[in-house]
């Protein structure tokens, strides 16, 4: 059970992330992040000097945690896990068993989970959503989401960053008084839409989330079909929650393309449709400082794979999955 003591209101979701990493940051630290996995706890991270070690998602096992490598990549100056579920990029959903497996391993190295739900209730397979805070009596966890996808609300920034630690760890850790700390001298969500959150969770009714749901749950069928449809690209499992899918792309069937930025690229340039390479991005002019001129970033930390979202209309997607085949099809390999 939570009491109001539990939860902290922030500005987005975005805001609950900065909030939990600078937290639990303390010098020579570092953090475990999944690969691929949501690229602001990487910026954000940068920013706090907390190092980043990366754990991979396994695609073949419904892109589950490799809990054998998370084990491998701790020491003592390891911190937290992240796990993100519903899966950004990978449209994954974790079951009870699996999540409880990874409670337990971050018990075991002495570290917290920081739960990345923002796509929380937002799934439509067969496992049901499992907020990761019912571990809380295993592991302290902190637990962060918003409004803007349950709610379709995006633009509105309010989040949260909600504690589950009945076993006060966090707090005899000095970790919530630096959360209380960091919220007392940042900005808060504008002052109306707080007002209007009592309306919003008391009196949206169960069937608005429910025709969100059918309507992501068709646009998913109908993105991993189509996908099947273009023989460069191959879905290893069927979105069963956020809005995205992870594909992966076999460029050695593609006569003129090197990659897959080079293919998002062309595909934007030929045939308007835009998808996310999850391989390297190209070599931008930054005047940060202590960046390098040409800075190459990296997307989602997987080369010749992509992200693509089905949340639109589904007169929208079938049109951008027909320009997909298309421009396979103009760029196949001769046989």
């Amino acid at each position: 059970k939570l009491s109001a003591d539990d939860i902290y209101v922030t500005s987005g979701c975005l805001q609950a992330i900065e909030v939990a990493l600078a937290a639990i940051n303390r010098p020579g630290a570092n953090i475990l992040l999944p690969r691929p996995g949501f690229t602001f706890y990487e910026s954000r991270a940068a920013y706090e000097h907390l190092q980043v070690r990366h754990f991979d998602l396994l695609p073949d096992r419904g892109w589950e945690v490799d809990v054998d490598a998370i084990e491998a990549l701790a020491d003592d100056n390891t911190v937290a896990i992240v796990i993100i579920n519903p899966g950004n990029p990978c449209g994954s959903v974790y079951s009870y068993d699996h999540l409880k497996m990874v409670a337990e391993t971050a018990r075991k190295l002495g570290i917290l989970v920081i739960a990345d739900e923002v796509y929380g209730h937002l799934t439509f397979g067969s496992t049901p959503f499992v907020p990761m805070g019912i571990f809380g009596s295993i592991v302290p966890v902190l637990s962060l989401g918003s409004i803007s996808k349950r709610w379709v609300v995006p633009g509105w920034r309010l989040g949260w960053l909600v504690t589950s630690d009945p076993n006060g760890i966090l707090q005899k850790s000095g970790i919530v008084e630096s959360i209380t700390g960091f919220l007392n001298i940042s900005t808060d969500p504008a002052t109306f839409i707080q007002g209007a959150i009592p309306q919003i969770l008391e009196n949206t009714k169960d069937d608005f989330f429910s025709k969100v749901i059918v309507t992501l749950k068709e646009a998913a069928d109908k993105c991993f079909d189509g996908i099947r449809e273009v023989p460069c690209l191959t879905c290893p499992k069927k979105p069963e929650g956020s809005m995205f899918v992870m594909v992966k792309l076999n460029v050695s069937l593609l006569e003129d393309i090197s990659d897959d930025l080079d293919f998002c690229m062309r595909l934007a340039k030929e045939e308007s449709v835009i998808i996310v390479p999850a391989g390297k991005i190209r070599k931008i002019q930054v005047s940060l400082t202590k960046l390098p001129q040409n800075y190459t970033g990296m997307a989602f930390g997987m080369k010749n794979w992509l992200r693509i979202t089905f949340a639109c209309e589904i007169s929208a997607l079938e049109d951008g999955l027909r320009r997909i085949k298309a421009f396979h099809q103009r760029h196949v390999r001769k046989q």
